[in-house]
């Protein structure tokens, strides 16, 4: 899917799809953290919600088990034999827009029903957008990346560029 960049000035907010980057599901048992932190090149983090990155690697906590690694496209690391967890490879499973600007947040309220003001920037939490299962970071107080399956993601994206519409109308 490529969707167009959407810039809607009077809205206050764009939206464009972000390039393809490299997506892992990571499912870990605390026995295995520190190796899987060496192999990866970057400390996973340690609570729900919380990120940390290094080189071009970044790391989300969506559970007590469960991380999402993210690379550049192509990245492939992979856990040596023995490790108690498994990396699955799901970067063809989701498109990832940016949405940002002074009213990124009242944009993205549209379809997500929790208190964005909470989520502080470089952090992230999985939520849903409509009825779209998705993974949200806020990178900066006014930006955030929206990541949803891609068969979700012409849905998102046509409510996206309404609610772009009705902020630039005053609605």
């Amino acid at each position: 899917m490529t969707t167009q960049h959407r810039d809607i000035s009077a809205a206050g907010v764009t939206v464009s799809e972000m390039p393809p980057r490299a997506r892992f599901s990571l499912r870990l048992r605390e026995a295995g953290m520190a190796q899987a932190s060496a192999l990866l090149g970057l400390d996973l983090p340690r609570r729900i919600g919380q990120t940390s990155a290094a080189g071009n690697r970044r790391a989300l906590m969506l559970g007590p088990d469960e991380w999402l690694i993210e690379g550049p496209d192509g990245d492939r690391p992979a856990l040596p034999a023995g490790l108690p967890g498994a990396l699955v490879d799901i970067t063809d499973r989701e498109i990832a827009f940016r949405i940002e600007g002074p009213r990124a947040e009242e944009l993205l309220s549209i379809g997500i029903a929790r208190d964005l003001r909470r989520l502080a920037p470089g952090r992230g939490c999985r939520t849903a957008f409509d009825s779209a299962q998705a993974v949200l970071v806020r990178e900066a107080e006014d930006a955030f990346t929206l990541s949803v399956w891609r068969s979700f993601a012409p849905h998102v994206a046509d409510l996206l560029a309404i609610g772009q519409r009705e902020l630039a109308c005053g609605l």
